[in-house]
């Protein structure tokens, strides 16, 4: 098997809980898809950074990140994929509020005034938690080239629709998941 299908099979074995679930958007599922079983375990990580570079190839950004906390594990594994590769690539994390001691910043990590960053997240539903974290990016002077996720759970228009450019490494139908 190849990366993308190694990441699937980690995803459908460890990270597809079933039982009633209510989403950070408020919606209620049957089932939820807890991607931190995957983008925190020591083999499946790994595949995490080098299936969403791949995924990104053609976009040029030179740091990925997105709002903690489901995109602090996969932008820190795409960083390492990249330095395997020998890319430079940056993370960055971005808060959900402005912190209001110490430097007082709400993205972390190195400097995003004036860079090309790519937006990321474990997995989307509404697309709010990605379009905050692009919200504060553009505020801070970066230029956010695109939105990327492991998992769509149907936030592609909505990120469109805010006229950024959307991929996903797998769909609900990828998973043997319906809506």
């Amino acid at each position: 098997m190849d990366d993308h299908g190694d990441l699937r099979k980690f995803i459908t074995e460890l990270a597809v809980v079933h039982g009633k679930v209510v989403l950070s958007s408020g919606r209620e599922a049957d089932w939820y898809v807890d991607l931190r079983r995957v983008t925190l375990h020591h083999a499946a990580a790994p595949l995490v950074g080098r299936v969403l570079l791949d995924l990104t190839a053609d976009w040029q950004f030179d740091a990925v990140g997105g709002l903690t906390l489901g995109a602090d594990p996969v932008a820190v594994s795409m960083l390492h994929a990249g330095a395997a590769k020998q890319r430079r690539l940056d993370a960055f994390v971005v808060r959900k509020a402005e912190k209001t001691h110490g430097l007082q910043r709400r993205i972390e990590g190195p400097d995003v005034v004036g860079r090309r960053v790519l937006a990321v997240e474990d997995t989307s539903t509404t697309g709010s938690s990605v379009l905050t974290a692009v919200e504060a990016l553009q505020e801070a002077g970066a230029e956010v080239v695109g939105v990327a996720v492991i998992v769509d759970r149907g936030a592609g228009d909505a990120v469109r629709a805010a006229g950024l450019p959307y991929r996903a490494a797998y769909t609900l139908a990828d998973l043997g998941l319906v809506a």
